[in-house]
């Protein structure tokens, strides 16, 4: 299993180096060919979220230099991401990648749009071809290992997300979110789960905006079936109401919290806009929640009086606060992952006996028609019937013959036992010729 990944988390890195990594859904595509470019790697996929930015390579038949390439793409200095990197290989890459699918190793544990989001990084690999014979097959496998996880545990109860924590979070400053306005930056599926966090709390006006118009105004949409009536843009002032981009600062003081998450590369909101804020709101604080990376929020905002600014890392102890009701769950879980781990190591151990199982096919039926071809003269004046017959016997008794050594061979890549492997494929006389000729039977010979 020659996986290799490298990455950085919540749990290895701090948002500042996190923000330098991220690639926004625009650049997956075109980052995810760079990546493929690299001498050695022969597939790949690259995953980022908020939390995390990771490499998921197979490699052959060297060990391509990943660091560098991280360096070179992103234009860091070399020994910047030295501190914050982790690295998997083989096995190890395995159990990352079906813990990462089953939200387990997520800022909020059990939290489900993580499995999405892995979906849409292999989707995108697909279609630049990255994914075939060693991902693919991996990638596929964790997606039925993170259902089983929801399915046979209770990770997935009473389901929270990071947008649930950030309104969380946004109750615990306030107390209560009653009769306050809330103005949310973003209309992707964490602002649409945020938006559902803030009602369900009782918030008293949200603002939803977004760069493209119609995405606000479809999200406001969205909760008709919750409320009597969502407004249009400019429209009258409801539950949910969709204002215009271009507005978006000359509304924002409104706000008495500010919950954003775009895919935009630089902040949003900056200094001189808090100290507009500031003034118009004439000391009544106001509150940024920002779970974006990059960060929609520049940080010296909170030096303006008044102005309050939470990031993505400060969600950790709310996080922390909800995994406490899920440790058995998880420990379940993890349970899980650890059998399906060893299964997925055995199921690649085995196939490295299938060119040995397929070569020794192809040697005894070539065996079997040489005889038939040299007994030919003899087997002149059969009928059909009978040179059926014939063809039938001798088919089966190579089957007998080759049983025996089928499952030795089997025996001896499940348990990576290659002396074994070696000695019947001399025995045999199964040169490397025939097979890495024979490598495209592995089904049949399974």
């Amino acid at each position: 299993m020659n996986f290799v990944l490298i990455g950085v988390n919540h749990h290895s890195a701090p948002l500042t180096v996190r923000e330098r990594l991220a690639i926004s859904p625009a650049r997956l595509e075109q980052a995810t060919q760079a990546l493929l470019a690299v001498p050695c790697v022969r597939e790949g996929m690259i995953l980022s979220t908020c939390n995390r930015v990771e490499f998921l390579t197979y490699q052959e038949p060297a060990q391509a230099d990943l660091l560098e390439f991280l360096q070179n793409y992103f234009a860091l200095d070399p020994g910047m991401l030295g501190p914050y990197l982790y690295e998997y290989r083989a096995s190890e890459a395995v159990r990352h990648i079906f813990r990462v699918a089953s939200s387990l190793d997520s800022l909020v544990v059990g939290e489900p749009q993580i499995l999405g989001q892995v979906k849409e990084s292999y989707s995108v690999a697909r279609a630049v071809g990255g994914m075939n014979s060693n991902l693919d097959p991996l990638l596929q496998r964790s997606f039925t290992v993170a259902r089983k996880v929801r399915n046979r545990t209770g990770i997935g109860i009473s389901s929270v997300s990071v947008a649930s924590v950030a309104v969380d979070l946004a109750r615990k400053i306030f107390g209560t979110l009653q009769g306050k306005t809330v103005l949310l930056v973003g209309a992707g599926k964490m602002a649409e789960l945020a938006a559902r966090s803030l009602m369900h709390q009782g918030a008293g006006q949200i603002y939803l905006c977004n760069r493209t118009d119609e995405r606000a105004l479809d999200l406001a949409e969205k909760f008709q079936c919750h409320h009597a009536a969502v407004s249009r843009i400019d429209g009258n002032k409801d539950v949910a109401h969709a204002i215009p981009y271009a507005s978006l600062h000359d509304r924002a003081a409104e706000a008495d919290i500010v919950v954003t998450c775009t895919a935009a590369e630089t902040p949003v909101f900056k200094l001189e806009h808090a100290q507009s804020y500031a003034q118009r709101r004439k000391q009544r604080p106001m509150f940024f929640i920002d779970i974006a990376v990059p960060r929609d929020v520049a940080p010296e905002i909170e030096r303006v009086e008044g102005m309050f600014v939470y990031n993505i890392d400060d969600l950790q102890a709310v996080a922390v606060a909800n995994m406490s009701n899920r440790v058995k769950e998880a420990q379940d879980a993890e349970a899980i992952i650890r059998q399906e781990v060893d299964r997925y190591a055995q199921r690649m151990q085995s196939l490295d006996g299938v060119p040995s199982i397929v070569a020794l096919q192809q040697t005894l039926e070539e065996v079997r028609q040489r005889e038939l071809r040299r007994m030919g003269p003899r087997l002149a004046n059969l009928t059909p019937e009978q040179l059926q017959a014939v063809d039938q016997i001798t088919r089966a008794l190579v089957n007998k013959m080759q049983h025996a050594p089928i499952q030795a061979i089997k025996r001896a890549a499940r348990e990576g036992d290659r002396e074994t492997l070696a000695v019947i494929q001399a025995a045999f006389d199964l040169d490397s010729a025939s097979t890495s000729s024979a490598t495209g039977d592995k089904d049949k010979a399974e």
